[in-house]
């Protein structure tokens, strides 16, 4: 019995909810302008990013891929960075963060853009949760034929 396709829904199911939790920090940090101090000063929150790779090294995947099997091996989070974008400034003189302009540095997370990227990883995991279903079903009829 090849259980490939668990594998790689699961594996998908990992790196989707990783991605999720993930950007639910960046809308919670979207106005937090301490999120750090650096050089006698704080900083705000900076935006985080989930970076997904494909599994490899599994000698059970390079094995399937020389047997001409399916060289199926999923996904992983291969890191979590910071978005290197700038800081968004915003005129607030009465803020305590404010410097001598009266500006204040703002997290460079865009609330808009994070609710997509939510949307995204969460059709991702239902896609993957179907897929794991229909999986499921296959072998459960496989089963029900060999009675």
């Amino acid at each position: 019995m090849n259980l490939a396709g668990f594998n790689i829904s699961a594996s998908a199911l990992t790196a989707q909810r990783l991605r999720m939790d993930v950007i639910s920090s960046n809308i919670a940090n979207a106005e937090t302008t301490r999120a750090g101090f650096v050089d006698g000063r704080f900083v705000p929150y900076r935006r985080k990013e989930v970076v997904l790779a494909p599994v490899t090294g599994k000698f059970q995947s390079l094995l399937d891929q020389k047997m001409n099997a399916a060289g199926a091996q999923g996904v992983q989070a291969a890191a979590i960075q910071d978005d290197p974008t700038p800081f968004k400034q915003v005129y607030n003189p009465s803020s305590p963060d404010a410097d001598e302009n009266g500006m204040v540095l703002m997290p460079n997370v865009d609330v808009l853009k994070e609710m997509v990227d939510m949307i995204s990883a969460s059709r991702s995991y239902e896609a993957n949760v179907t897929a794991l279903n229909a999986s499921k079903s296959m072998f459960m009829k496989s089963l029900e034929i060999g009675r």
